[in-house]
Formats: C-alpha cells, structure tokens, sequence
C-alpha cells in the first residue's frame, strides 16, 4: 500500500466524495446538459414566434445556467478529482491509466464547452435580426459539447460497475463500451432534460410576470418538453435496470434503506415511483391548464428532483460494493489480485504509511488501528458517520461486553454474510488485533486521524 491515508473522522470519506459528487451532478445534468438544450429550443420557439418574451426568457435562464456551470459546477468537478485522489488513489490511478485518452478528450471538450457558453452568452444581445439564427446554431453546437462532457465521464462510470470485457482483453475500447455505458446514457440523456424541464418551471416563477398569459405559454412549453423527454427517459430506466449484475441488484434494499432500514425498502421503492409519478404529473398537468396549479407545484419538481438524484446515486455507489472498480479493485483500494499475496505476507510489512510494520506484544493496539486505517478507512469512521461502533453495537449491543474472539471470528467470514464487504485483506494475526482495537473502543474513545492530520508515519519496526 503505497499511499497514505487520508481520512475524516467524522463525515467520513465517502460522505465527502458524495456531496461533491452528488453537487455536481445536479448541477451538470439540470443546468448544462438538459439546461442548455432547453434555453435553445425557448430561443428557438420565441424566434418562430416572433415574441421578444420567449427570447427574454431564455436569456435570464441562460444567465443562470452560466454563473451556476462556470463557478459551482466548475468547482466541483476539481473536487471531485481531488476527493477521489485524496480517498482512494489506488482507484483513481487505474481509471487514468485505462482512459487516458478519454480523460484528456473530455478536457478538451469542457475547455471548448466553457468557451461556447461565453461566447453563446455574451452574443445574446449582439447577434439579433439576421444573425438570430446563427446564435441559434452557436446554442446547438454548446448543447452537443455539453452532452459530450457527460457523454465521456458516463463511459468511466459505467466501467467502474462492470469493465466487462475489459478484464481479460485488457483494451482502450472494451473498457469504453462497458455493458453499463450506452444504457446508462440513454438513461442519464433524457433524464438530464427532465430536470432542466423542473428547473425552467421553477425559475418562470422569477422570470414571468405573475398572472400573465406569458406565463401559462412558457409552463405549458417547458411542461411538454418534459413530457416528451419522460418517454425515453423511462425506457432508459428499464433499459439500465434490465444489464445491471445481479450481485449488485442484491444489494439494492441496503443500497436504498441502508442496513438500519432496509426492511423499508419496499416503502422508499413506492415513495421513489410516487416522487417520479408527481414530477410527470407536474408536467401532465402544466401542459394542459399551467393556470390551475399553485405556485409551490412548480418548485416541487425541483425539490424531487435533488432527493431522488441524490438517493439514485447513492444506490448507484453502493451497489458495486465490494468494488470501486468491478472485479478489479475492492472499495477499500486494493486490488483484487494483491489479496492473496496480503493474506500470506501482511498488509503492514507491504504498507509504507503505518507506524509499525510486524506485531510485537507491545503494539497491538496502534497495529490494529494501521490495520483499520488501511483496509477500513475508506468506507468506516470509528465514530461518525457508517461507524465501525455503530456497527458493533448493532450485531453486539452497546451494554453487551465486546469479545475479541467473536469479533475476529466475524471479520474472517464477513464478506460471505455481508457480500458488499470487501474480504480482509491481511493474514490472520492482524485480522486478531484488528479486533482486538475494535473491541477495545467500547471503554475507551479514539480518534482515527488521517495523515493530513498527524503527518506522514515513521514506519517503525
């Protein structure tokens, strides 16, 4: 293990990767990929119109959808490449040396996106009359880069489910035509256009005077492009269900409802159909009397949108466990091939950023937590959030003395009970003081500092 580990003790790593990731994703399907497609087919129907309202309209849009795209949207993408850099290097790095090339198109494509939107914005007012229609195809051109954008990450994600071939033929185009990348974008293609359709119906309450026929005209408009769009969108849906591994769609109840509740899963499945009936419903009803819905209907759209992305890709994560890259890297950084060497020779001796490197009877303990800290880490906090303490109070009981013995026990079988969990990767003297430090957290509180904390271990022997 040749990193060091960085870690948050209280929000977890995976709760900062996800609220970067899921930020962005908002931000990137509603505002860029659905969103600008939206503004130019506004700016289309005003110019077929002959209406300065309808082009007025896209244009505050597009005001919004450019400060959002170039700050926020801009600044989470790094992050995400920062987190994820930061979390789990070992992944990262294998997903750079296999799309390279992918990476460093999709560079060249956000960097062309992000001069477009400046030039689509900033010609609004200058391009009018005879030049209109040439601003139109300016808009097109922004609208297929931004799709590209997508286009290119969808690719890595759906590789990170399942390489597929990938594994053995070990080239550039099979780990790009994944079997989860072209169902995964005619899911995320129309599903991006649905939730710019939710954000233009909540901005026309900013945008349109109240009460106006302007109004009634724009809600309807924006209200049939999401109607349009639902229809592919649902077959994506079936389409992205139908190739998902059956492993993964095990573990869809603790992916939706966590291990807490997941005997609610049936439950936040109907809320989840219901939240997606409700939007279409929205749209349904906005084509057809936008005059009769209450002014909090338009933002509820909005609102559902945020839950059922962030929940959606929440099970998306979770569902490839044990594996942050399917079959080839476990969730915890280690590849899949470098366990058995693990299990016979150790994870401290071939780990260069832990305090100690062999068990002595005086260091247990600090070697149990080098042990967490390797191969825990990444998805446990000890006390904050998916804690290990929560975990062993849930199987143990909080008033309940903890065994070492039990705990070792359950640690040696717990990737066939619990078949998310990566299997440990150590031999068997360290899965004994793992438990052994775990136990020991029931009398006394620890805190597991990360090295931009406490800097960069000695290696002690």
């Amino acid at each position: 293990m040749d990193f060091p580990v960085y870690h948050i003790d209280f929000f977890g790593n995976r709760m900062l990767v996800a609220g970067i990731a899921i930020l962005h994703v908002l931000i990137n399907h509603s505002f860029a990929v659905g969103g600008v497609p939206l503004i130019n087919a506004i700016e289309w129907w005003g110019r077929r119109k002959g209406d300065p309202h309808w082009d007025e309209l896209a244009r505050k849009v597009l005001f919004v959808c450019f400060i959002v795209t170039t700050s926020a949207g801009a600044l989470t993408g790094v992050g995400i490449w920062l987190s994820v850099a930061l979390v789990n290097p070992y992944a990262i790095g294998s997903l750079i040396r296999v799309f390279f090339w992918a990476w460093f198109f999709e560079w060249l494509v956000f960097v062309t996106e992000v001069c477009l939107i400046l030039a689509y914005f900033l010609t609004w007012k200058k391009w009018t009359g005879e030049k209109k229609l040439a601003h139109i195809r300016l808009g097109i051109t922004l609208s297929v880069f931004s799709w590209l954008t997508m286009a290119v990450i969808v690719a890595i994600l759906g590789f990170m489910m399942d390489p597929g071939a990938w594994q053995t033929e070990r080239s550039f185009m099979t780990g790009v035509f994944n079997p989860i990348y072209l169902p995964q974008l005619a899911f995320r293609t129309p599903g991006a256009m649905v939730m710019a359709g939710t954000l233009g119906l909540f901005l026309t309450l900013f945008f349109t005077e109240r009460g106006s026929a302007f109004r009634r005209e724009a809600r309807r408009f924006i209200s049939l492009w999401m109607l349009v769009w639902s229809v592919p969108f649902l077959a994506g849906c079936v389409w992205y269900r139908a190739v998902i591994p059956g492993f993964m769609a095990k573990h869809l109840p603790t992916a939706l409802g966590t291990m807490k509740f997941e005997a609610l899963y049936d439950q936040i499945l109907v809320f989840t159909f219901a939240a997606l009936g409700a939007i279409l419903l929205v749209a349904l009803w906005g084509s057809l009397k936008p005059s009769t819905l209450p002014r909090w209907a338009w933002a509820a759209p909005l609102i559902l949108v945020v839950v059922l992305i962030g929940q959606f890709e929440r099970a998306r994560e979770f569902i490839r466990k044990p594996y942050v890259i399917g079959g080839y890297v476990y969730a915890n950084g280690i590849r899949v091939s470098d366990v058995p060497l693990l299990m016979k020779e150790g994870l401290l001796p071939n780990s260069s950023f832990t305090s100690v490197r062999s068990i002595t009877p005086e260091n247990r303990l600090r070697a149990g937590k080098d042990v967490f800290m390797v191969a825990c880490s990444r998805c446990h906090t000890l006390n904050g959030v998916n804690a290990v303490t929560d975990k062993l109070e849930n199987m143990y009981g909080a008033e309940t003395e903890w065994n070492a013995d039990a705990v070792d026990s359950y640690l040696a079988t717990m990737f066939g009970a619990r078949p998310y969990m990566p299997p440990f990767p150590g031999t068997a003297e360290e899965r004994k003081v793992l438990a052994e430090y775990l136990v020991s957290l029931q009398s006394g509180h620890d805190t597991a500092e990360g090295v931009q904390t406490v800097g960069l271990p000695g290696g002690e022997e």
